[in-house]
């Protein structure tokens, strides 16, 4: 699915239009995409009825949800959908539009984790667990929490010490700037 206009909806948060939204209106609620999801379970709005909503025009909603945060964005849903609607490709622009108007509820756990994942990507050009870890505990306040797991992760080389940057790390950047992710 390519990205499109948005229309204006709640609080100047946008939701598709154009072939995005042309899309979107393909579903036919079949629940293939939420049978898939694996966090289905944890939503309080399954990934069909976000799809729903939004053709709807009903960004207030979503935006109050707690499922767009949940969502992993690991295109299951658009692999197990018959139409190939993504979900991950209209939420994506909401959660980044949240941010940028500092909208909803961007200081919970979950968006706050996203926000600093987003800035540790651009930073690096690929994630680095070690700041990753210390930027969202800085966030958070909970500086020790985890700690345990933080030692069994670093002794079994999962987190470095000093980060290795992705090659093509100036291509990651002007995704960035393309996509006007501040």
């Amino acid at each position: 699915m390519q990205e499109s206009s948005m229309r204006v909806s709640a609080g100047g948060v946008k939701l598709p239009s154009g072939e995005l939204a042309s899309i979107l209106n393909q579903c036919f609620q079949c629940g293939k995409c939420s049978a898939g999801c694996p966090v289905a379970p944890e939503m309080d709005l399954l990934p069909h009825q976000l799809v729903r909503l939004a053709v709807l025009g009903r960004a207030e909603t979503i935006i109050a949800s707690k499922s767009i945060w949940l969502c992993l964005t690991c295109h299951t849903c658009g692999a197990r959908c018959p139409n190939g609607i993504d979900v991950p490709t209209l939420l994506d622009p909401i959660r980044h539009q949240m941010f940028q108007q500092s909208y909803g509820d961007t200081k919970s756990p979950v968006p706050m984790f996203h926000n600093v994942f987003m800035k540790n990507v651009r930073m690096f050009g690929r994630v680095h667990e070690l700041s990753l870890i210390g930027m969202y505990k800085m966030k958070t306040g909970t500086y020790f929490d985890d700690m345990e797991l933080g030692m069994q992760m670093f002794k079994k080389g999962k987190i470095h010490l000093i980060p290795h940057w992705a090659a093509s790390r100036s291509e990651v950047k002007d995704l960035f700037k393309k996509s006007s992710m501040k």
